[in-house]
């Protein structure tokens, strides 16, 4: 068998060192490729929009709503709502935003009462959240006539002699 030995001791050899210099130009043109295309092509979210009805002051055609076919909703504060139906000796509820809240005296007035027409009216100690779920409610119950009203001295009146 063949053995081998070095001449004059052993050999050494030098490794090369390279730099680790990495050119990133490509990377980054494929990175700003990418996000061009999906900001072009990712869709937006679009609002959600419910159609408001409010009393216009000028209405040239005024239908007569009778007083009995009237739901008047009071917001008050810590999310109480006082709701009677009609003008005449009104006998007031208390109900809140929960699941058998609004809802449910919504939907039983809407039934018992035909032509229903609901008038909504914040009170100054109600907040804007309260408003905005009593329209979420009216839209789920498929209300289809509804106000937003100022409130009056004698829905105060009216609060204060419940006692509710």
């Amino acid at each position: 068998m063949a053995h081998l030995t070095p001449i004059s001791g052993p050999i050494k050899t030098q490794r090369k060192r390279y730099s680790t210099r990495l050119d990133m130009t490509p990377m980054v043109d494929l990175a700003f490729l990418l996000l061009t295309f999906f900001v072009l092509t990712v869709t937006l979210n679009h609002a959600y929009v419910m159609k408001l009805q409010m009393p216009e002051d000028h209405i040239s055609d005024r239908s007569e709503v009778n007083a009995k076919q009237v739901l008047t909703l009071v917001l008050e504060e810590k999310d109480k709502v006082y709701w009677y139906e009609g003008v005449d000796n009104p006998k007031i509820g208390l109900t809140n935003f929960s699941a058998n809240g609004v809802r449910k005296v919504l939907l039983e007035k809407n039934a018992q009462i035909k032509k229903m027409v609901v008038l909504i009216k914040p009170s100054s100690k109600s907040r804007y959240k309260n408003l905005v779920d009593i329209l979420d409610e009216i839209n789920i119950t498929k209300i289809e006539r509804y106000f937003i009203v100022k409130e009056t001295p004698d829905d105060h009146k009216l609060i204060a002699e419940s006692q509710l």
